[in-house]
């Protein structure tokens, strides 16, 4: 799946961050067989660094990752492209982490096990609201 970015054509593409390889195998999967392109990071660096080298604005990230929380990381990536659409996945919800990921940035928050119909229609959600962008 592709949309145009004046002439360029730029691929539809997703990044997972989970410290789970699990997660990020399943999630890669389940979206690729949507058409989506997904890249995968395990830590909150390797996730940056893929950044660095691709533009992705649809990204769902786990909130408890190594190192830097995935509230973090979303602060930096927002702040690096305020264009992101990243949704937050985690397996330990509380009202204090909800709002924490809305002031972070985070479009929407998911429990694990989230469901992937749900991840799905976040994601044609995303890709829906950047093609909006891309007409303005």
């Amino acid at each position: 799946m592709i949309f145009e970015k004046g002439d360029i054509m730029v691929e539809k593409q997703i990044l997972v961050v989970d410290d789970e390889e699990s997660i990020c195998l399943l999630l890669k999967s389940a979206l690729m067989t949507k058409g989506y392109s997904v890249l995968t990071a395990e830590t909150p660096e390797k996730a940056l660094d893929i950044l660095d080298k691709n533009t992705i604005l649809v990204m769902f990230i786990d909130l408890n990752l190594p190192g830097m929380t995935g509230v973090e990381l979303c602060r930096e990536i927002i702040k690096r492209n305020p264009l992101v659409i990243a949704y937050a996945i985690t397996g330990y919800a509380s009202h204090f982490e909800l709002a924490e990921c809305k002031g972070a940035g985070f479009e929407d928050y998911f429990k694990k096990p989230v469901r992937l119909v749900d991840v799905f229609n976040a994601a044609e959600r995303a890709f829906e609201k950047i093609e909006r962008w891309k007409k303005n």
